[in-house]
């Protein structure tokens, strides 16, 4: 068994204030715990915004949109192809550091999930310059060697599928390895021998929290056995993500879920965790009018800068049990919601529609999908719109059928009211 224990840090106080100052967060969306946070310096976060890898933006990321970066960093770090993709594409494998604490990551396991690609890239990014933090970036690298493999799904990212170019879904082939990625991942795992796994992803817009608002980042400890026993290496996991968790909620209080950890070996994370290698999921999701995900790939890089020690001097023990303190998602958002219109002579309904994202001329457009009619009342809008009882025409027809495409939405009787598309 490959572990280590990392001692991160948080002070978790019941709530007993009304009020706070500038290092503790009062939790104003239901969350029972006050925490003093180790925020990420404002230098680092104007360091982000002015150095962000900007050769990296939107959601269709490709192989061929890293190759550039990678022969950028060619100098910097040791960069390797450890395997091909069905369609024999190369799968890329980048090393960072040459301490002893050994982390693998990978990212774009299913191909239309690249907010975190993006975010490994402006960590690399930071990692590289050399003009401030300069002692932390030493300590990093004298303390951790990072293998991070950036699009391990390179068919279906070409094609913008979850799944490979056999579509099979790459995180329900952990123990079959019938597919070329598969085995490459389990090659690489088994030859490093990580104390720590990072499987990066994306999640759907459907997700949120209790207190109604988006889950805009979600982490796991994935369960490692059926009965999801706490192990050691689940504690490390979950130490980990409490620290990620502390600083995040400086930046978007309310906004951090905690993934379900029903136990499915199939799945590379549990797999690993069964293992006894403490692995982390993490989901970049929905961010206040961020479709194109990049307020997201922002989170994630404090996250990952919070989970080395970067920019982050204050070392305190960690409770792992804080770590069930972060609420689970639910699935409670729609993308758009029209409330309160006649439609069908049903009166006084709402109408919710959901993004379909279609790979159209390497763009990716949003397909507005007409996905539920009913009271939506256990339900959420990325977007909320108000009928004022109007009698609405869906695509100029006055009864559409679900999962059609929603072309416009506009009253029946007010000529100039449209409420779709958005002007």
């Amino acid at each position: 068994m490959y572990v280590f224990m990392i001692f991160w840090s948080t002070i978790c106080l019941p709530r007993t204030t009304k009020y706070a100052h500038s290092s503790v967060y009062i939790c104003k969306h239901d969350i029972d715990y006050l925490c003093k946070h180790n925020y990420i310096p404002m230098d680092l976060t104007s360091w982000y915004s002015s150095n962000f890898e900007s050769r990296l933006k939107g959601r269709y990321i490709t192989l061929e949109h890293l190759r550039p970066l990678l022969d950028t960093y060619q100098d910097k770090f040791e960069i390797s192809v450890i395997g091909f993709s069905e369609q024999g594409k190369e799968i890329p494998l980048i090393k960072i550091g040459k301490g002893s604490k050994v982390v693998l990551a990978w990212s774009q396991m299913h191909g239309n999930e690249s907010t975190t690609t993006k975010a490994v890239f402006d960590f690399l990014k930071f990692i590289s310059q050399k003009s401030s933090f300069q002692s932390d970036i030493e300590r990093f690298s004298d303390t951790f060697t990072v293998f991070v493999i950036p699009i391990l799904n390179p068919d279906g990212a070409a094609l913008y599928t979850r799944e490979n170019a056999n579509s099979i879904d790459l995180n329900r082939d952990a123990q079959n390895l019938s597919q070329s990625e598969s085995v490459v991942l389990n090659t690489i795992f088994r030859r490093v021998k990580p104390n720590l796994c990072l499987n990066l992803h994306d999640q759907r817009t459907i997700y949120g929290l209790k207190n109604g608002l988006p889950a805009t980042i979600s982490f796991l400890a994935p369960a490692g056995d059926s009965l999801c026993t706490i192990t050691k290496s689940r504690e490390i996991a979950m130490q980990a993500i409490v620290k990620m968790n502390e600083l995040l909620q400086g930046h978007i209080p309310g906004q951090i879920g905690r993934y379900d950890d029903s136990f499915n070996i199939n799945c590379v994370g549990d797999t690993f965790q069964s293992a006894g290698v403490p692995t982390i999921l993490f989901e970049a999701g929905h961010y206040q009018g961020d479709y194109q995900r990049e307020k997201a790939r922002e989170f994630i890089f404090y996250a990952l800068l919070a989970l080395f020690e970067i920019g982050n001097t204050n070392n305190r023990d960690l409770n792992y049990e804080d770590y069930f303190q972060i609420p689970e998602n639910v699935v409670n958002f729609k993308d758009i919601i029209l409330r309160n219109v006649t439609y069908n002579n049903q009166e006084g309904i709402s109408l919710a529609l959901q993004y379909k994202e279609v790979l159209y001329n390497d763009v990716i457009k949003f397909q507005a999908i007409f996905d539920s009619i009913g009271d939506c009342d256990e339900f959420h809008g990325h977007q909320e719109l108000e009928g004022n009882g109007d009698i609405i025409l869906i695509n100029s027809q006055e009864k559409v059928e679900l999962g059609d495409e929603i072309l416009t939405i506009a009253s029946k009787n007010k000529e100039s009211t449209i409420y779709f598309p958005f002007k």
